[in-house]
């Protein structure tokens, strides 16, 4: 297991500290935290992503183990600082995940250094810089406060006593009544909140997200997004989520419900699934830090560009071929070898990616143990076979071996395709859209043969014929 490593960045004389994980040559997954947070409030996400990315969580300058920049911080001041950290470590352009007032930083770089950023996933990011009602009648003459010196002292003094007060009044702003956030996190997340020496830096920050209203901007933004919200978050409320709703058509929005401010604490398999399958990531391991080898991404990333020219893969960018490779199964086989044999059950449909796959059935006897077996069809590069079966989990109606040069072929399973049709709608409609008119294409394929047989038979004279009449079969008319 590979874990996390803490390192100092220096960057035009202003020191940074992060934490980071996953394989140094890989793409960076820059984690950015919101307002009075550190590297922790990122935490739960760099498991995940460390499989596939280099993450790197830092402590914003003021925040955590960094010190404060010299001059007052502001939004503008926090991008371009970044911007000159991910010059000096990318060779490419990064993924930004960001919390609150992370995700306006997030977002803000991507509107002033769009070819800096590939992708994004935002939770609860802050749009307007306009926190709740809450917030602002119970916190922010606090943080007034706390910017200058010797009130930011008799603050820290009094919080010091009253911290079970503060911790009742803050909880129902931050979390949802039914959280699943562990006491644990909790009070780690609470010092973060309360670590001494940092008033001047949340003061500056409360009113540097006031100036840095992005809406009617956001629109502008073409960089692929997600964005995760809280149904019950009382910091960052959602009328800003309504903003992205409104101004920005283009962002893959969710909200979770039982989730406040902190879904990656409170709802974490809802927030990892989405994520995962927002970015591609091969794994739905349960393993943290179990980085994915070098080959099975260039595995991922060759299934990809297959899928361009597979009956699966029509209509589809390459982040989402990316996020339907790293679903498959890849197997390759030696020549006249059975994949599936008829009478199994069908849990999963196929895709040939090299050679070819000949269906053998015995047109007399469908679905049944063959007595003549013939081959009916050949499966060529691209072509999907079994989808049928695999989506109704019924018997195979044909055995599908491979032909004298072997085959490779992609399987994916009902699950997977299930679970990536429900956390990625989009992707979801285009895959069940390019499984229905594959098959629709093959049974007018098949209807248009059996008609030219039946007028061939016709044609000759003195032989009676009549149409076939069909039974209704159980799993489909095609084979396989």
């Amino acid at each position: 297991m590979e874990e996390t490593q803490e390192v100092i960045f220096t960057v035009e004389g202003q020191p940074i500290h992060a934490v980071t994980a996953g394989k140094p040559n890989r793409q960076i997954a820059l984690l950015i935290h919101g307002w009075s947070s550190s590297w922790y409030a990122m935490s739960p996400l760099t498991g995940l992503l460390s499989q596939r990315f280099h993450c790197i969580a830092i402590d914003l300058p003021g925040y955590g183990q960094s010190p404060p920049l010299p001059e007052r911080a502001t939004i503008p001041g926090y991008v371009e600082l970044l911007a000159d950290l991910l010059e000096e470590l990318s060779d490419g352009p990064v993924v930004l995940v960001g919390h609150s007032m992370g995700g306006m930083i997030s977002l803000t770089m991507a509107l002033r250094h769009p070819a800096l950023v590939e992708r994004m996933v935002l939770l609860n990011p802050t749009i307007t810089g306009k926190l709740s009602t809450f917030i602002n009648l119970a916190v922010s003459p606090i943080t007034a406060l706390e910017r200058f010196g010797l009130t930011s002292l008799i603050v820290s003094l009094v919080e010091r006593y009253f911290v079970g007060l503060t911790d009742r009044i803050m909880r129902p702003a931050s979390f949802a009544e039914r959280t699943g956030i562990t006491e644990r996190d909790y009070h780690r997340l609470r010092a973060d909140a309360r670590r001494p020496g940092q008033g001047r830096v949340r003061a500056e920050c409360f009113r540097a997200m006031l100036e840095n209203n992005l809406s009617g901007q956001i629109g502008q933004i073409e960089t692929p997004s997600l964005v995760i919200w809280g149904a019950e978050d009382n910091t960052v409320p959602l009328r800003d989520a309504g903003v992205v709703a409104d101004e920005w058509p283009l962002a893959d929005l969710r909200i979770i419900p039982k989730s406040g401010h902190w879904p990656h604490f409170e709802t974490p398999a809802t927030t990892n699934r989405l994520v995962a399958a927002f970015l591609g990531l091969p794994l739905s391991s349960d393993e943290l830090y179990t980085p994915v080898g070098d080959e099975e991404l260039a595995r991922i990333q060759e299934v990809a560009h297959f899928l361009a020219h597979s009956d699966i893969g029509r209509d589809m960018n390459l982040a989402q071929r990316t996020r339907l490779a790293a679903q498959f199964r890849q197997q390759t086989y030696p020549p006249y070898t059975n994949i599936v044999n008829e009478d199994e059950t069908g849990n999963e449909m196929y895709i040939v990616q090299s050679g070819t796959v000949e269906v053998w059935q015995d047109p007399e006897n469908p679905g049944t143990a063959p007595k003549q077996p013939r081959r009916v069809a050949s499966i060529k590069p691209g072509q999907m076979t079994g989808e049928l079966s695999m989506l109704d989990q019924g018997l195979r109606t044909a055995d599908l071996i491979t032909g004298p040069e072997g085959a490779t072929v992609l399987a994916l399973s009902r699950e997977r395709l299930l679970a990536l049709a429900e956390d990625d709608a989009e992707l979801g409609a285009k895959l069940m859209w390019n499984l229905a008119t594959s098959m629709s294409q093959r049974v007018r394929f098949i209807l248009w043969q059996l008609e030219r047989a039946h007028e061939r038979a016709a044609a000759q004279p003195g032989v009676k014929t009549q149409r076939v009449k069909t039974q209704p079969v159980r799993y489909r008319p095609t084979p396989n």
